[in-house]
């Protein structure tokens, strides 16, 4: 592995509703996610975020895991359900004080706090509300972030607003595999625009309470085009404006592209200064390129997405592409140019079927793999003039995955659900000895 340059951060990244569990203790609220997995067949196995990992009275072993990686920060998320339980109103200080705990312990263990705001979990109540597609919530977030920085914000090292809006947008909003569970195609840019909106009004909450860094995680994949047609151009630059450009353009002064479904009406005078906050560091979650080509006459999308063929694949059937991730931060630099703040990898990994041995041990040797290719284009990346300051993996710990529920495992930890039992896997002794040298 080629040497990064100085004071480049290693860290590891997880997110509250997979991890935490204590879905009801210290006067926690219920979210989006809890009433979803609780509709007959959202989830793969049925399962749910109740106990997770059970980090919340773990964290302490946590911690213990993070300072034998040897990692320079860690990447978690706060519940907003545990701030606000409704979703408005005074700070709830049981749920804060757990993150006090958590951000304290990180501190003495050398491991510098990296927070995510909103990683999904939407108090149920502000969902009866509108959710994303109600204005209001861009204001209810921005008071959010300003609570929990007060408290907070002397200590963290590097605040990161959203996690993914692309994602929670297109697969809660648009498709309804995820939460909330709403199925409005195109009609879902109102949650684009209201996160966004979010976004850049907590970035001036933080501001004012903090003299940390403040950046934004979105989920980002170079599109490859599936045929040579002019239909097939289209299509391809159709999903490019909306996966990479929709949630990026506007953050750095560019105002919105012409993406598919974009909606003027709801951009009101004045929203796309207030998107514009200026951010310290652009954070870049990657798992894999987007083979795209023309659609069927007929679809209801501009696009038709296709499998890409001759990568070898992840338990999640995704194509593994190191070079894809070179490729997206290229792309970055040469798009936006100086306009782009520092970079920051803040997910990449990949899901295996990794199990126990008779002895006890997890041999990964796929994923060690995987995160040596793609840690390889981030040095090649930055060889050739992108500002990449950091890489996290996704994830610590094997969690719920979401609508897969407990059937996929990202962790460099092998967690046993029954028992609880945390076992590192051997890409965390390899991840290990790359962060320590």
């Amino acid at each position: 592995m080629p040497d990064f340059p100085t004071g480049f951060r290693w860290g590891v990244s997880t997110s509250a509703y997979q991890i935490e569990g204590a879905t009801t203790v210290d006067g926690r609220g219920p979210s989006i996610w809890d009433t979803f997995a609780r509709e007959p067949g959202r989830i793969v196995d049925g399962s749910t975020g109740d106990e997770a990992c059970d980090h919340y009275h773990r964290h302490a072993e946590d911690t213990a895991l993070l300072a034998g990686l040897g990692v320079s920060a860690y990447r978690f998320s706060i519940a907003w359900p545990r701030v606000q339980p409704t979703g408005a109103g005074p700070a709830h200080t049981a749920g804060l004080d757990f993150y006090d705990r958590l951000v304290d312990g990180l501190l003495a263990a050398g491991v510098d706090p990296v927070a995510t705001l909103f990683h999904w979990d939407l108090p149920q109540a502000l969902e009866e509300a509108g959710g994303w597609l109600n204005r209001d919530t861009a204001a209810r977030f921005a008071e959010y972030a300003d609570l929990t920085a007060a408290r907070l914000g002397d200590r963290v090292k590097l605040w990161i607003t959203l996690n993914e809006p692309f994602i929670h947008m297109s697969l809660g909003h648009g498709i309804g595999t995820h939460a909330p569970g709403r199925m409005l195609l195109f009609d879902a840019f109102p949650v684009a625009h209201h996160q966004l909106l979010g976004h850049g009004l907590a970035v001036d909450a933080l501001r004012a309470r903090t003299a940390s860094p403040v950046a934004i995680a979105n989920n980002y994949s170079p599109v490859r085009q599936v045929g040579d047609t002019d239909a097939d151009r289209a299509a391809a630059q159709a999903y490019d404006a909306l996966h990479n450009r929709l949630f990026t353009d506007p953050l750095l002064g560019r105002g919105y592209p012409d993406a598919p479904g974009l909606d003027p009406a709801v951009i009101h005078d004045g929203d796309l200064d207030v998107l514009a906050a200026p951010i310290d560091v652009l954070g870049v979650n990657y798992y894999n390129p987007t083979g795209i080509r023309a659609p069927e006459e007929g679809s209801p999308l501009p696009f038709e997405m296709v499998p890409l063929d001759g990568y070898p694949r992840t338990a999640f059937d995704w194509p593994v592409a190191p070079d894809g991730l070179r490729e997206l931060l290229l792309q970055l630099h040469d798009r936006y140019g100086d306009a782009l703040p520092p970079v920051q990898v803040t997910e990449s990994g990949c899901a295996y079927d990794d199990v126990p041995d008779a002895q006890g041990r997890v041999d990964d040797p796929e994923r060690i793999a995987y995160l040596d290719g793609h840690l390889r284009a981030v040095h090649e990346a930055i060889t050739a003039g992108v500002p990449v300051t950091g890489y996290f993996v996704w994830s610590l710990l094997d969690n719920w995955e979401w609508a897969e529920g407990f059937t996929k495992r990202f962790g460099l930890v092998h967690v046993d659900y029954p028992t609880q039992r945390r076992t590192p896997k051997s890409s965390y002794a390899w991840f290990r000895d790359l962060a320590r040298r």
